[in-house]
């Protein structure tokens, strides 16, 4: 009978998920919420009791209770030496894993342009001043240990080992063209948009003028209202035909784009053209640099489709933004001392952080990384390097078996509440070329994705002592997504980010003054 026991008890804990082992541990009990209740009504029984029922009553309960007793001590015990073997092999698996990406990251960096003594030598050389901020939730500093002891929580780990491969002022671009002066150029709308200055009388009035609205009517936007405060407002109209080369788009994205999207162009009316109607209409406005509120999308309509558009122009940005700095990087080696006064080099902010993607949960935000990943990969066999994936997938990931068996919801709670659903969260993204860098810290970072009180908890308040907003100083892309779901958490939280954003730095935080486009040269 013993043996049939613990047979029985090791079949029930192997049904079992991680949560509901961790909760019958806790509590001795399993979870209410996983009650299977049959659906058969049972049939009232009575029972009528003998006269010796009292006497009896006491010795049955003690029996019963030692029972029970001794049989929940065999489960828990049991229950203990499982999960002790689990996070034996759990540690071991980290263990390997973090030898295999070490060995991928050796073997395929063979060809960059930075070596790995080039890298020991920047790490040894890093000030201690410089501690880089942590992009873990619970807000506590990275860097208390010496390099290489493992964190105490999965939560507080930032990637502190890849600095000089994904740094910007120690990286070059090799065999690029200036192409800055051609005719290409000129048209392409980041650099429009980057070279543009205003003038004196141009901020004065937008300061004192009142706003001008334009409305014009778009085939799929619909009514759609133009608005400046400048004197004159340049409205236009989306051509019928769009072409990838007219976009300016960077190198791997021409290609990857048709791939990344073909889910979405493969229905039954079939186009020539890389965007549905609506991703052309919204991505014309959003390539233009025009800010853009669009109320109409949901989670169960088309808001995986906006989201492969807005990735792409988050991509786009930042690839041409960090391939102006390397640019400049070879330009300012090959030349003499004193280009630092130069204009054409200010191609930096105060701060590095270029975009800020706000979700939900944590499946938007693994949906937006699995994006940027497929984006930069585009028709290549050879996969890019993305650094901490394994980690990124386990804490941002969600696990099948933890979802309640027979839960029957309606379509658009489908939609919105999938995956891992937890709004606590904030992780810096590097990217340099062809490799993605994730857990960085977020002053070596150049887009951050966050939920609302992932940053609340970072931002904090006044009189607070640990506090720190100078990341958000230099944002040039601010992307809300899902709006209507802060409501229900809370939108003071959206409020208190919005009144921090490209503010006065504290701290200087390592920048190149003479590199920096915020600071006006003398």
């Amino acid at each position: 009978m013993g043996k049939r026991r613990s047979r029985s008890q090791s079949q029930l804990l192997n049904t079992l998920t991680k949560k509901q082992k961790k909760h019958l541990r806790d509590f001795g009990e399993e979870h209410p919420f996983y009650d299977r209740v049959s659906r058969k009504e049972a049939k009232p029984q009575i029972c009528q009791l003998s006269e010796s029922s009292d006497s009896s009553d006491s010795e049955s309960e003690s029996e019963s209770e030692s029972e029970q007793v001794s049989g929940y001590h065999k489960l828990l015990a049991t229950l203990k030496n499982v999960s002790e073997e689990e996070e034996e092999d759990e540690e071991e698996e980290k263990e390997e894993d973090s030898i295999v990406d070490d060995a991928e990251m050796n073997d395929e960096d063979g060809g960059s342009d930075v070596s790995v003594e080039e890298e020991m030598a920047a790490e040894s050389t890093e000030s201690p001043d410089n501690v880089p901020l942590s992009a873990d939730p619970e807000g506590k500093e990275d860097g208390e240990g010496p390099p290489g002891t493992s964190q105490a929580s999965p939560e507080e780990f930032t990637d502190a080992k890849h600095e000089s491969l994904f740094s910007l002022e120690t990286n070059f671009l090799e065999g690029e063209s200036g192409d800055n002066s051609s005719l290409k150029a000129s048209q392409d709308p980041f650099l429009q948009h980057v070279n543009k200055e205003l003038k004196e009388k141009e901020i004065q009035a937008v300061a004192t003028n009142p706003k001008t609205t334009h409305e014009l009517k778009w085939p799929i936007l619909g009514q759609l209202v133009f608005s400046s405060k400048f004197q004159k407002l340049e409205t236009f109209k989306p051509p019928k035909d769009i072409d990838l080369k007219s976009l300016h788009l960077q190198k791997p994205l021409e290609s990857a784009w048709t791939k990344t999207n073909s889910h979405f162009l493969s229905g039954p009316q079939k186009s020539s053209s890389p965007f549905t109607p609506l991703q052309k209409e919204l991505f014309l406005i959003m390539n233009s640099y025009r800010d853009l509120f669009y109320p109409e999308s949901t989670a169960l309509k088309n808001g995986e489709e906006i989201r492969h558009v807005y990735c792409l122009h988050v991509i786009n940005h930042v690839l041409k933004a960090n391939a102006q700095v390397l640019g400049n990087n070879s330009r300012r080696r090959s030349q003499k001392f004193g280009v630092g006064d130069d204009d054409d080099f200010r191609d930096q902010g105060l701060t590095r952080p270029k975009v800020l993607i706000v979700v939900p949960f944590r499946e938007a935000a693994l949906r937006v990384v699995q994006l940027f990943i497929s984006l930069l990969e585009g028709d290549s066999k050879k996969k890019i390097i993305v650094s901490n994936k394994k980690r990124f997938q386990g804490e941002y990931g969600s696990d099948a078996e933890e979802r309640p068996p027979n839960l029957k919801r309606p379509e658009d709670y489908e939609a919105v509440f999938v995956g891992n659903i937890d709004d606590h969260f904030r992780i810096g993204v590097a990217i340099l070329q062809r490799s993605i860098r994730l857990y960085a810290p977020f002053y070596s970072s150049d887009i951050l994705i966050a939920s609302p009180l992932g940053l609340r908890t970072i931002i904090g308040g006044e009189g607070e002592k640990k506090r720190d907003f100078d990341f958000l100083s230099s944002i040039e892309l601010l992307i809300i997504d899902q709006a209507d779901i802060y409501l229900m958490q809370n939108w003071e939280h959206v409020l208190h980010l919005m009144n921090h954003m490209n503010l006065l730095p504290l701290d200087s935080h390592g920048v190149r003054l003479f590199s920096s486009a915020d600071v006006e040269p003398q």
